[in-house]
Order: C-alpha cells, then sequence, then structure tokens
C-alpha cells in the first residue's frame, strides 16, 4: 500500500480525533456547570433539591430525545455543522441563565429577600429543558464520524480515547467551577455559567474549521476499506479496487426507504441494540448520581467544604474516568477480540461495588478513593456501550443506533434526578438514593451478562443485508 497513503489517513484520523476531543469536552463545560453550582443556586437563590432534580430529568429526557433524532440526521446529513450548532447554542443557554438576575425589573425574578420567584424558577426550567436538545446534537456527529475515520478492529481503542473528553470536559468545568465558588464565595454562581460558554464558543470554530465529514472528502478510502486494503496486502494478495466503487455505488443507492430498510435490520429490530440500551440506563444511573450529585452529596453526606467536593468530583472524572476509558478500550481490542460488551459486565459489576463502599465508607479518604474507583469503573460500559452499537449497527447507522442508547441512558434521569431529588429532601437522605443507586446497577450486571457471547460486530449481517437492498433496487 502506498506509504503516502497512510500517512496521510492517520493525519486526518487524528486530526478527527483531537478535534472531536475538544469539541465534546466543551459541550461539557456547557452542560455539567449547573450540577455543580447547584450547592450555589439552592444557597443564593433559594431552589429546592426537588427543583434542580426536576431540571435535571426534563434535560435527560429531552437529551435522549435529541439524541435519537440527531443520530438519524447525523447519518445523512453534515455531522461537523450539528455538532457546532449545537455547542454554539448550549453556549448561548448558559449565558442567559447567567444574566437571569439582572431580568429581574422587566420579570419580577427575584423577591424581596433576593430569592427565586416561580417566574425565575421556570426560566431557568425551561432554559434548562432547551439546553437538553442542543446538548443531544454533540453525540451523534462523534459517533458517526468516527465509525467512517477508524477501522472496525481499532474503534474501541480509539473511540475510548476520544471518550475521555467526556471526563476532561466533566472534571475541568468541575474544577473551575468550585475555584469560582471557593474563590469568589456562593455569590459568584453566574461566573460558572459565563466562563465556560465564552470557552465553548472557542469550540464552535475550532470544530468548523477542524473537521471533514468523510475520508472521502479529503480524497481518502473509508475506514473499513483501508483495513481490507490492509489485510489484502498482509496476505499477499492484490486488492480488488473495485470494491470500493461498489460500496459506494451501494451507499449512493441507499436511498431514504432502502436506508429504512437498513436501520429496521441493524437498529430498530436487532435486539443486541435493545439489550445494550437497557444496560446503558443502568450505567447512566450511576454515572449521574455522581456527575450531577457528587458536590450537593460530598458537602451534604460526607461533610467536605465546595471547593475540596468540586476538586474531588474533577479528579474522579479526570483521574478516574480517563484511565478507565483507555484501560477500557485497550483490553477489549487486547484480550476480547473487541467484543466491546465483555469488557462492560466488568465495569458495571467494578462500578457498582465501588459505589457501594462509598457510601459505607466511615473514613473520607477511603470514600474519595472509592468514588474515583466507581467512576474509573464506570466509564468502562460508559465508553464501550456505544462502541458496542456501533460496531452492531456498522458505519452506515452508527448515530441511529447511540441514539437509541442515548434515549435509554438519559430516560434514567427520571430516576438520578426527580426521584433522586426527591428523595434527598425527605427523611431517607442520601442514604436512600445510594440504597437506589446500588440497586439498579446490579440490574445492569445481569443485563449485561446476557450479552456475553455476542459477536464483536454486524457487518457480516450488514453486508446481507445490503445485497437484499440492492436487489430489491435493482427489480425496480
Amino acid at each position: 500500500m502506498d506509504q503516502s497513503l497512510k500517512q496521510k489517513y492517520s493525519y486526518w484520523q487524528w486530526r478527527t480525533i483531537i478535534v472531536l476531543m475538544i469539541g465534546y469536552a466543551l459541550y461539557y463545560f456547557v452542560r455539567k456547570n449547573l450540577s455543580i453550582a447547584m450547592p450555589a443556586l439552592e444557597s443564593e437563590l433559594g431552589l429546592s433539591k426537588a427543583q434542580l432534580g426536576l431540571f435535571l430529568t426534563l434535560n435527560g429526557i429531552i437529551y435522549g430525545l435529541s439524541r435519537f433524532v440527531n443520530g438519524l440526521l447525523a447519518d445523512r446529513f453534515s455531522r461537523k455543522k450539528i455538532m457546532a450548532a449545537g455547542l454554539f447554542l448550549s453556549a448561548m443557554v448558559s449565558i442567559i441563565i447567567g444574566m437571569s438576575p439582572k431580568m429581574n425589573g422587566v420579570l419580577n425574578l427575584l423577591d424581596s429577600d433576593g430569592k427565586a420567584t416561580i417566574g425565575l424558577v421556570y426560566l431557568i426550567g425551561c432554559l434548562w429543558v432547551m439546553n437538553g436538545y442542543f446538548q443531544g446534537m454533540g453525540v451523534p456527529p462523534c459517533g458517526s464520524l468516527m465509525a467512517h475515520w477508524i477501522k472496525p478492529s481499532e474503534l474501541a481503542t480509539k473511540q475510548s480515547i476520544w471518550n475521555t473528553s467526556h471526563s476532561i470536559g466533566a472534571g475541568l468545568v468541575a474544577a473551575i467551577c468550585g475555584w469560582i465558588l471557593e474563590k469568589f464565595t456562593y455569590s459568584a454562581w453566574q461566573w460558572c455559567f459565563f466562563v465556560p460558554a465564552i470557552m465553548a464558543i472557542f469550540g464552535v470554530v475550532i470544530i468548523l474549521l477542524g473537521l471533514k465529514d468523510t475520508p472521502e472528502s479529503v480524497g481518502l478510502p473509508e475506514a473499513s476499506d483501508l483495513e481490507a486494503m490492509e489485510k489484502a496486502e498482509k496476505e499477499g494478495r492484490t486488492f480488488d479496487q473495485s470494491k470500493i466503487e461498489n460500496v459506494k455505488e451501494e451507499d449512493d443507492a441507499v436511498t431514504a426507504a432502502a436506508f429504512k430498510k437498513f436501520l429496521k435490520k441493524l437498529v430498530f429490530g436487532n435486539p443486541i441494540i435493545w439489550i445494550l440500551a437497557l444496560a446503558n440506563f443502568c450505567i447512566y444511573v450511576i454515572r449521574l448520581t455522581i456527575l450531577d450529585w457528587g458536590t450537593s452529596f460530598l458537602t451534604q453526606f460526607k461533610g467536605m467544604d465546595i471547593g475540596a467536593a468540586g476538586s474531588v468530583v474533577a479528579s474522579s472524572e479526570i483521574i478516574g474516568g480517563i484511565i478507565g476509558m483507555l484501560v477500557a478500550g485497550w483490553a477489549t481490542d487486547k484480550f476480547f477480540g473487541s467484543r466491546a460488551h465483555r469488557t462492560c459486565l466488568i465495569g458495571t459489576l467494578g462500578a457498582t461495588l465501588s459505589f457501594l463502599i462509598f457510601w459505607k465508607a466511615a473514613n473520607v479518604n477511603v470514600a474519595i478513593i472509592f468514588l474515583v474507583l466507581s467512576s474509573f469503573f464506570i466509564y468502562m460500559p460508559q465508553a464501550l456501550l456505544g462502541i458496542a452499537a456501533s460496531n452492531q449497527a456498522t458505519k452506515r447507522a452508527a448515530a441511529s443506533a447511540n441514539g437509541i442508547l442515548g434515549i435509554f441512558g438519559y430516560l434514567s434521569q427520571i430516576v438520578s434526578g426527580i426521584v433522586f431529588g426527591a428523595m434527598a429532601d425527605t427523611a431517607g437522605g442520601w442514604n436512600s438514593v445510594f440504597t437506589v443507586a446500588v440497586a439498579v446497577g446490579f440490574v445492569g450486571v445481569l443485563i449485561t451478562a446476557v450479552l456475553w457471547n455476542v459477536p464483536a460486530d454486524g457487518y457480516a449481517k450488514a453486508e446481507k443485508v445490503m445485497a437484499e437492498v440492492k436487489e430489491e433496487l435493482e427489480k425496480k
């Protein structure tokens, strides 16, 4: 194979991964800033945990639906434009929330004590629900782009590298907002929205200038074609270039009607996708409990100050999360033959046990260690369930399959948001929250175990489906 082709492909592949990492990390800047600011919103504006939990729940439900809708769009339209638009609109939402107290004279948003009226509660709630839709424009383009740019045999390892952007973004925004609130007190909560939003706007420019939607747009073959070429070279065979043209013809032939049939067979009618989605629901209950309520239960249940709590959440994301994702991707391709669902089982079990120990630990240092370990393990399935779905649905429908996982993942916010917010306000407090979270984690272990013997990907099945589609088109 031409060495210059390999070098050009490597350059564009890593450029794509790095830009996606920067872009998606900045999505988290204007998504998890509310979670870090919640203790300040309780103190300064008088918002209750139940109200904040409702914001999180509605945001999560809309986010999941948005991931599904934008998953369908990302498989058909410009991925970089969808991703850039979502990040820009999320930044605008954060700016408006930060400015909301200044609108008091016009909209009567604060009472005589400077606390939120029901009007401000509705305003912030509605804006955060809108943000849920804009945030759902982030993951589908990323998943689709990586399915086009990364070979199936390397997807677990390299997509896990991208997936560290979740932890990098969440960890950095936790550290930044925690520092702001500690340095300038809770009265500076607006800057937890202004600073991340400004940084996100710079990310929009990076996405638009740095990404290309397909390898073909820069004169390169698709990742699966490149893998076939490398395999032929290794085996001493001559690669039939016409196969690339045939795939291109097939892709052009996938009209709206044919694409629907492909989705039905590889996505909607595929039981593996639905089992992955159920597992994703359970995983996200624990993940969002830590990410959304971490600063709250560390200050209120473990007795930490806000600065230290923000640092612990940041550490659990940046240290635990990043290492967990990288280890998961490497182990999947190295030891499990790219069967991501097997690594997911190990991660789900480890996360649930670690969170249980965190809850019961009397020593604060031990609790911190196991919260970080819980993030280490939880980010294994968080990173790999989407990769498993991409491989099962193949590059043609990767974003759509991940859209289904997104719906189930963020339906979990009904539990981790409004239910846990209401439970934390009752006599049972955080103990009742942790009980439910751990129970859901063990259910996730059982669901994930069902997939142990499932094949690594669905490309063989996809070839048969595409042959059927092509045959039907030829008959018409």
